[in-house]
């Protein structure tokens, strides 16, 4: 697939909680000379709480609605972008995102994500309260993989090799 990247300088990372974005999107953005942004520490620090705090009192889908207002408020350019999970629930927030940079998908599958992610209960997951994480899971890979423009299955991946197959991958466009 030819990705254009000419007008596109914002590396975007999608994916389930568990998946690297966070770690993978600051080694990338050094090895691309490019500064990082994480949506949840804005998200944390407009709201001037943690994710989970916005669940807890307000629900999961206001914590959607707040990461939607953030999403389409970031004017960024050379940066790598670490979304939360959740970011693949708003359209108008990912086609804002796409239109000044690519979309990969750090594609980690379920038994991994689980022996990664203890902390579910304080995570901050924009889920319904009877939503298992593999039923989570299985709700967001369509999405993830609907709006993804490379995607990396990087289960067995170190970061640093996950960042070397991100490169690759926008080398070849």
């Amino acid at each position: 697939m030819k990705i254009s990247t000419s007008n596109k300088t914002n590396i975007v990372l999608i994916g389930m909680p568990g998946s690297g974005k966070s770690t993978v999107g600051v080694i990338l953005a050094k090895l691309t000379s490019r500064s990082f942004l994480d949506t949840d520490l804005l998200i944390q620090i407009s709201e001037q709480r943690p994710l989970q705090d916005i669940v807890d009192s307000q629900g999961y889908m206001a914590l959607r609605r707040i990461e939607e207002r953030i999403l389409l408020g970031i004017e960024c350019k050379g940066h790598v972008i670490a979304t939360g999970g959740s970011a693949v629930y708003s359209h108008p927030a990912m086609e804002r995102l796409r239109s000044e940079g690519v979309i990969v998908f750090l594609d980690v599958d379920l038994s991994t994500l689980e022996s990664r992610v203890r902390d579910l209960a304080t995570r901050g997951l924009a889920k319904r309260p009877d939503q298992s994480f593999a039923d989570l899971f299985a709700e967001r890979v369509a999405l993830y993989a609907k709006y993804a423009e490379i995607t990396i299955n990087c289960s067995r991946l170190t970061h640093e090799e996950t960042c070397a197959g991100i490169i690759a991958m926008l080398a070849t466009g």
